[in-house]
């Protein structure tokens, strides 16, 4: 039943913003009375919707089993406290995938116990526990869930020694990174992808848009071509370059920055790299996560931007597109660059999550281990 509340909990991926998905369930004898999820931002909860559900198939909730994937919430914000109704509707038993760490709205499972609700947690189903990965990393670490992909040949190649990468992966395989901007809340890449393939980083030939991703650039040098996709329609889709800090200041940058804001672009200076190279990308995540709302950030970069995310750890997922091609080139280009790594003690590891075959290229997805 765990599993069935993460399924309708991902429906609403790409609408709830800042907020968790949250899939509920309703069983009485055995029987499913009612499916609920949170839809969008601001909308009616999980449990609600389920509720609701189940009113309109004419069945009385009183004495039923809730399986919801994030503890119910005690508070009242755009809406009211899903323990309150719980109790309320004379729900018999609640049972939840994990607890709700944001200090506003957790306590629920003592509050549903006051109110008589039974209720307990398992991790039982794995979908259920991960679906809300993204929510209680940014409440509990201040950064965004951060999904790095790209194409990649047989031998862990993703461009020739000159630079040249189009195409590895298949057209199915592009469109389903199409499927991905759709859901996420910002795309980020660097400046090496600016200037090599000039990108729009929008999602395009996708039924349906569910999230107007953000466009992110980390620039240190405030280098972007003012003729560029990204700057040409900065004021059709969100667009921010983040430089170095005294960059965003200066008075040699103002009549640029001027340009670029005129253009529709926002500039948001950050501090140096821990390499003293860069832009900090912790502070770039932590700006996106608080100021920008953001949960989710998709990595599209080159091995340079990519290379620095491992070096700090801010890589929680990978989406690797492997193509059947053998390059057999040393001097190719690998996914990340930039690191050392003497012994295998200093590699990150991660779980193989998912496997796909699309047409003749494999989509395998992992996570770091122990985040979620």
């Amino acid at each position: 039943m765990l599993d069935l509340a993460a399924r309708v909990a991902c429906r609403a991926e790409g609408y709830v913003g800042e907020n968790p998905m949250v899939g509920a369930v309703l069983v009485c004898d055995g029987q499913v009375i009612g499916l609920g999820h949170h839809r969008r931002f601001g909308g009616v909860h999980a449990e609600r919707d389920a509720i609701d559900d189940c009113r309109r198939r004419g069945i009385d909730p009183r004495g039923a089993t809730m399986y919801v994937t994030l503890e119910p919430c005690t508070h009242t914000g755009k809406q009211p406290p899903c323990t309150e109704l719980l109790a309320k509707e004379k729900i018999a038993e609640v049972v939840c995938a994990r607890k709700d760490p944001n200090p506003v709205a957790s306590g629920g499972a003592e509050k549903l116990r006051a109110a008589g609700v039974s209720i307990r947690f398992t991790g039982v189903s794995a979908a259920a526990v991960s679906v809300s990965d993204a929510f209680v990393k940014r409440v509990t670490t201040g950064l965004p869930w951060v999904i790095a992909k790209w194409a990649q040949t047989i031998d862990g190649r993703i461009a020739t020694r000159s630079g040249e990468s189009k195409w590895i992966s298949s057209d199915r395989s592009r469109r389903r990174v199409h499927k991905i901007r759709a859901r996420v809340d910002a795309v980020l890449t660097g400046m090496g992808t600016v200037l090599a393939d000039n990108p729009l980083l929008t999602a395009r030939d996708v039924r349906k848009v569910r999230s107007r991703a953000i466009r992110v650039v980390a620039d240190s040098d405030l280098d972007i071509p003012e003729t560029c996709e990204l700057v040409r329609t900065a004021k059709q889709v969100p667009t921010i370059v983040f430089c170095e800090r005294e960059l965003a200041t200066t008075e040699i940058t103002r009549e640029k920055r001027e340009r670029l804001a005129s253009a529709g672009v926002k500039i948001v200076g950050v501090g140096v790299g821990a390499k003293g190279t860069g832009v900090d990308i912790r502070e770039l995540l932590q700006v996106v996560a608080s100021e920008f709302k953001v949960s989710t950030v998709l990595v599209e970069a080159g091995p340079g931007l990519l290379g620095s995310m491992i070096d700090g750890d801010f890589l929680d997922e990978l989406r690797v597109y492997v193509a059947p091609l053998m390059l057999g080139d040393e001097m190719a280009r690998s996914a990340a660059a930039g690191r050392i790594a003497p012994s295998l003690s200093a590699a990150h590891r991660y779980e193989l999550m998912n496997v796909k075959r699309i047409e003749n290229d494999l989509e395998v997805v992992y996570r770091r281990r122990g985040r979620g």
